[in-house]
């Protein structure tokens, strides 16, 4: 066994991902093409060097379907012995696509591999994929399944958190983003995403709000109210979590995880890789 190194990372900025979102434009394969791309060229790195490219796609249907890092892989110059393989573990997707590319490091099956992810949610929207979870009463009945926004209000109601709390945590990260794209923080790791003619669509993350407060949060309407009272699912998490009196919902479209498009990508191997 041996170390695996992160020797480089980038990312697209985050699209607003809606219809109206910078990025919406560009298809996840592109994403992918500019992200690898310029990973590549930041390591001089020649065909065949990369052993795989494991992404990954929580939806990885329609635009997103069909092993999408391989061909990805392909058109940004990769050659064709660098395999590639798309995995999905919802949002925590991304990660397990890099822990897979060191455990194959790790383990001595490859010597340099890519882990990252992408998703267009402003194209492939949540749930395309459908799923029993979501759609078979049989599984949905069992699982006592609810909503994302639903269950994090579950959470907030039971564990005291408050919604001047969570305005305020969501207020000192906007406010941190800021701060650290004023400082250039991600100059040397953010690339600007561009169209087909070369013209620059997005260098920059597009959701971040350095200048709510507290204040501008506390106007906004909880998101997941309606979705829990009028469709059931309080009463449904309320059954699993029978300690629960009733559900306080607390998060909105301000201090909620954003709806973005965008890629990102590290370079991951041995320390004999590094050295070659």
């Amino acid at each position: 066994m041996t170390e695996a190194i992160i020797f480089d990372h980038v990312r697209t900025p985050r699209g607003r991902g809606k219809p109206d979102g910078s990025l919406h434009q560009v298809t996840a394969i592109n994403l992918v093409i500019q992200t690898l791309a310029a990973l590549k060229k930041r390591n001089r790195l020649q065909e065949g060097d990369v052993d795989d490219i494991v992404y990954g796609i929580v939806m990885p249907v329609m635009e997103q379907g069909q092993v999408l890092p391989r061909l990805a892989a392909l058109q940004a110059g990769y050659g064709e012995y660098t395999s590639a393989v798309q995995v999905s573990r919802f949002c925590g997707s991304g990660l397990e696509a890099c822990n897979m590319a060191a455990a194959q490091v790790i383990s001595g099956q490859s010597q340099l591999c890519i882990g990252g992810g992408v998703e267009s949610m402003s194209r492939v929207p949540m749930m395309a994929d459908g799923g029993a979870y979501a759609i078979d009463p049989d599984v949905a009945i069992t699982q006592y399944a609810i909503l994302q926004g639903v269950s994090a209000d579950l959470l907030a109601t039971k564990y005291g958190y408050s919604r001047p709390e969570l305005d305020a945590y969501s207020v000192a990260s906007h406010q941190r983003a800021a701060l650290a794209w004023s400082e250039g923080r991600f100059a040397n790791s953010v690339i600007p995403i561009t169209d087909l003619n070369g013209r620059t669509l997005l260098d920059s993350d597009e959701t971040v709000r350095g200048d709510t407060t507290v204040e501008t949060l506390g106007k906004l309407k909880a998101s997941f109210t309606d979705m829990g009272r009028q469709f059931g699912f309080d009463a449904v998490a309320i059954q699993k979590h029978p300690e629960v009196e009733r559900i306080i919902h607390s998060h909105h479209a301000g201090n909620s995880s954003g709806i973005v498009d965008g890629s990102g990508a590290g370079l991951i191997g041995s320390p004999e890789a590094g050295k070659r």
